[in-house]
């Protein structure tokens, strides 16, 4: 199977410089390949987008709420194929996948109200006869540049509020799993945005590229590793582009003496292995405070023991799937290695496992680290997979400042009864995103996504008020209607009076 671009409302292979294989991770066959597109491919979806802005720029708001409310019901009714989709190329389970396409779609809802969230504001009299107000314009021909983790929530993260705002839409996905564009861009233009107005182009580098330093690109949001987010930044910002460029994460969740036990081991294996560990917001480090990890540890052991683990698309219900790609999984299994050699205790070894009757599929099985210290790399690096470190800390201030130092500020989390604790902490982490009591502590769309640290770089976090800010530009207007009996020249500063 071969998959293609969407440009200007329709598939087109383009000129692709090569292509790259897409796999199923449960099986480790080849499914597909994908195009990588060329400067000129990147060129012509830009120009597409480019020409279909000045007339969604001029669609009543009336009209992209109706198109936002059309896209809700076709997301909604296709939910199921969609994470088929996903499923398929990412190797999560259906469920999770299931939860992803949920997870994307409240976005598009908040979309749904875009008349009341464009509403500027308006101060009458500001002097004589003087009025003020102001409003919120599209900035044009927008890029989404999104991973392969979350191929349709993160891109739903980005281009149902673009859109809505006014403006169209560039998104290049991931190469990895690069299907599920394609279904979103069938459903988008099912809904009647007009063609151009959201593209889809495939590839590599060299498409990343051409969008960060296309001049007709106004602005790039990106979700991805933090070097790479730091680049896009740079070089995108000094294009003059807006930048939104979310990073890695090291996400913490400390667990005081007084928590319920069950109820956070429960949250650690679910938020350490969900998704095969494959979420910028997973835990990978739980801060055990006090004598806690103890009695965590075993609890969390007897966890992993009953998770069930197999093809995301199986008949039988399972936990957790197949890593996305074998150069992954091996890199993963490489950090297993390395705390081993670093002294870490692990305590759960997932290296071996074996999926019957799939011998080649993208494998390997929750991994579980004690005693891990500050000074090792599997500490400091986002490792991206199913592992779980367990750092213990003698005392509350300990944990918080051991969250504090880490360079990451993704996402951290508290388990405790104590509230006072909790107020401090949520106060006082260096976090952009808070769960008490809540492994992962991701935003409804109402609010916005992003974190702090070197998780983010740019202004503005992602969607809800903070995406309508970012795909607009604010603008004010003073408007005078003066008697048209009075006249005469003031050379003076104006003044309110």
């Amino acid at each position: 199977m071969t998959i293609s671009h969407w440009i200007g409302g329709r598939r087109t292979a383009g000129s692709p410089i090569a292509t790259s294989d897409v796999f199923n991770p449960a099986t480790g066959a080849v499914t597909g390949q994908v195009p990588l597109a060329s400067v000129d491919d990147v060129n012509a979806a830009v120009a597409a987008a480019r020409e279909a802005f000045p007339a969604w720029r001029e669609a009543s708001l009336s009209q992209r709420a109706g198109v936002m409310f059309k896209l809700r019901e076709l997301i909604d009714a296709n939910r199921a194929e969609l994470a088929r989709t996903i499923s398929a190329e990412h190797g999560k389970v259906f469920a999770d996948a299931l939860g992803e396409v949920q997870r994307g779609l409240e976005v598009v809802e908040f979309a749904c109200g875009i008349p009341t969230l464009l509403k500027g504001e308006m101060t009458p009299d500001v002097s004589s006869a003087v009025d003020a107000f102001s409003v919120r314009q599209p900035l044009g021909v927008v890029a989404g540049i999104t991973p392969f983790n979350f191929p349709v929530m993160v891109p739903m993260w980005m281009f149902p509020m673009a859109l809505a705002c006014g403006n169209t839409f560039v998104l290049k996905p991931s190469e990895r799993d690069p299907s599920a564009s394609l279904f979103l861009a069938e459903l988008v233009q099912q809904a009647g945005v007009p063609d151009g107005v959201f593209n889809v182009v495939q590839g590599d580098a060299t498409a990343v590229n051409a969008l960060l330093d296309h001049p007709d690109v106004a602005a790039v949001s990106f979700v991805g590793s933090t070097p790479i987010a730091r680049a896009i930044h740079q070089r995108a910002s000094a294009a003059g582009k807006r930048v939104q460029a979310l990073g890695g994460a090291k996400n913490h969740m400390v667990v005081l003496p007084d928590a319920d036990i069950g109820q956070a081991a429960d949250a650690a294996v679910s938020a350490g292995y969900g998704s095969a560990g494959e979420r910028c917001m997973a835990i990978s480090v739980v801060v055990a405070v006090g004598d806690v990890a103890d009695r965590l540890i075993p609890a969390v052991v007897e966890r992993i023991g009953e998770l069930k683990i197999g093809p995301g698309l199986s008949d039988d219900p399972v936990d957790m799937g197949a890593l996305v790609t074998a150069t992954h999984r091996d890199r993963v299994r490489s950090y297993v290695d390395l705390g081993l050699s670093e002294g870490a205790e692990l305590v759960v070894d997932g290296r071996d496992l074996k999926v019957d009757g799939n011998p080649d599929g993208f494998w390997l099985g929750p991994c579980l680290f004690d005693r891990v210290t500050p000074a090792m790399k599997i500490y400091a690096d986002e490792i991206f997979g199913p592992v779980l470190a367990v750092i213990r800390a003698d005392t509350f201030d300990d944990a918080l400042a051991l969250v504090n130092a880490n360079p990451y500020g993704n996402g951290a989390a508290i388990f405790t009864n104590d509230g006072g604790a909790a107020r401090v902490f949520q106060r006082e982490v260096t976090a952009g995103m808070v769960g008490i009591n809540v492994p992962i502590p991701v935003p409804m769309a109402y609010h916005s996504f992003g974190g702090w640290k070197d998780s983010l770089f740019g202004d503005t976090h992602v969607y809800g008020p903070e995406g309508v800010k970012f795909y607009t530009s604010y603008k004010a207007v003073t408007v005078r209607w003066p008697d048209p009996h009075e006249r005469g020249v003031d050379l003076g500063f104006p003044q309110a009076r």
